[in-house]
């Protein structure tokens, strides 16, 4: 049986972490155990900040409607209140587009709210 080396298997793998890491500064573009803690660190990264960018955006429609709401003279918190109450089922992203876009649109949705 012959006997069986890795050179070119070797020379995929390091390729394909090294192409990974383009763009990276100093080790961590050319050096390949630097590379792949590199991508390691990354992956982790990436996927923790997914799930934040959730909140962040969660975050911003919250201070859009509440800085519409604010010109009316009300709360965010009165105004979600309001819309529950009334059972106006508008989600936080569709509400902020409208207070953003449409704010003539967003007043007829406070003041049919706020009756």
């Amino acid at each position: 049986m012959a006997r069986v080396k890795k050179g070119v298997n070797a020379l995929k793998s390091r390729k394909n972490i090294l192409r990974q890491t383009k763009g990276y500064r100093f080790g961590r573009s050319t050096k390949e155990r630097q590379a792949n803690e590199a991508i390691v660190h990354a992956g982790a990264y990436a996927f923790a900040h997914r799930r934040d960018k959730k909140n962040d955006f969660r975050r911003l429609w919250n201070v859009r409607i509440s800085a519409e709401v604010k010109k009316s003279g009300s709360s965010y918190s009165k105004f979600i209140g309001l819309l529950k109450k009334k059972g106006i089922e508008l989600d936080r992203k569709v509400l902020a587009l409208l207070a953003k876009d449409h704010p003539e649109t967003f007043g007829r949705i406070f003041k049919k709210a706020a009756s």
